[in-house]
């Protein structure tokens, strides 16, 4: 226990290491949402899009950039704040000391630990609610008949004819990707706004050619009261664009775990692949132990590599590092969807890969 015990050198180690990341954090965060502000700049006066339009696009997306940028701003940052005390020999004291390597590289990931809390927690809160207005705002970019009402699902209009679907998931054809609306209503109006007719449907999908509803229950609503049939599918003549649909509403890496798990559930039930839900789920559910592995795994490299490098030296390894790690981890990933290797080992697979190369390295080592 007493080795598990912070002491001042482990105050020294975080509080340098987080002042460096929080810089770097800041700065690829900043720098991102500028680029993305700047593409927004290219929608405005579309569809009513204005300068105001823009800055809240960025803005309700800057949580989901602050979510996706903290691995790499953590290894980055770990590097240069623990490549600062290389180079000033305050790691050769603290090892001269009897630190050994591994205490020293804990005290740098413990300061990662405690953050990812609240980024976790950012990236299932603000995170998915600010992408859904940024995608509410897509939508109403590309046409002014469709939008999205958070709880209430998707609206559109269709001539004469309003559309509500409550949810939403992804299909893939191959290589093509659709969407199958859920819970789909159909409201049929006359021009004074009566309801004249009403569909109800379990599933819509755009087969390619055109709409299908399945499980449909249709109503006719006239002077005699309202006559309904049920049918198991019909064709459903609609104008609704599923391209504007795949591109504006299909965001599964976006999705709070609780709806990734709903997804899931629906599409298992259905004796369906749950495919990308599955491993958008299992990919945020090990984020954390992702960027504290690959943390670790970079710290040693602040012990020689960096000793007599610069900043830029630091800052070139850490994102070498980083696209290493991003491209590692979706080969693997594809890998596992190629050779039918669940969603779950096929996340997990890179962390243990990395876990193992620091456990031999700090075994070796010290």
């Amino acid at each position: 226990m007493a080795a598990l015990r912070i002491k001042r050198v482990d105050w020294l180690v975080g509080i340098t290491v987080l002042s460096a990341m929080l810089m770097v954090w800041l700065v690829i965060t900043g720098l991102d949402a500028v680029f993305q502000f700047l593409r927004q700049l290219g929608n405005v006066g579309k569809n009513g899009f204005t300068l105001t339009n823009a800055v809240v696009y960025v803005l309700v997306t800057f949580p989901r950039r602050l979510y996706e940028m903290f691995g790499n701003a953590a290894l980055i940052g770990g590097l240069l704040g623990l490549g600062g005390l290389a180079s000033s020999n305050e790691l050769t004291a603290l090892r001269a000391c009897g630190l050994s390597k591994l205490r020293i590289a804990v005290a740098a990931v413990g300061v990662v630990a405690i953050l990812i809390v609240g980024v976790v927690i950012l990236g299932e809160t603000a995170a998915p609610w600010g992408d859904q207005q940024a995608q509410a705002m897509q939508l109403r970019l590309k046409t002014n008949n469709v939008g999205l009402g958070g709880a209430s699902g998707l609206w559109a209009r269709d001539g004469d004819r309003i559309i509500n679907a409550k949810g939403w998931t992804a299909k893939r054809h191959g290589a093509h990707a659709t969407v199958q609306l859920h819970d789909v209503r159909v409201f049929t109006l006359t021009p004074d706004g009566q309801v004249t007719h009403f569909d109800w449907a379990q599933t819509a999908e755009h087969d390619g050619r055109q709409w299908v509803m399945s499980q449909v229950r249709s109503s006719t609503l006239d002077e005699q009261g309202v006559h309904s049939t049920t049918i198991p599918s019909q064709r459903w003549d609609s104008h609704l664009n599923p391209q504007v649909l795949e591109q504006s509403v299909i965001q599964p890496q976006y999705l709070p775990m609780r709806d990734l798990r709903r997804n899931i559930s629906y599409l298992e039930a259905n004796n369906q692949n749950p495919g990308v839900y599955a491993s958008a789920f299992w990919t945020r559910a090990l984020y954390p132990l992702n960027v504290l592995v690959l943390v670790l795994c970079a710290m040693p490299f602040a012990f020689g590599t960096l000793r007599s490098g610069g900043l830029g030296k630091r800052m070139f390894i850490g994102m070498l590092l980083a696209i290493g790690w991003y491209f590692l981890q979706k080969a693997m990933v594809n890998f596992g969807t190629v050779y039918g290797v669940p969603p779950f080992l096929a996340n997990l697979l890179p962390a243990v890969v990395l876990a193992l190369v620091a456990w031999l390295y700090f075994r070796k080592h010290g």
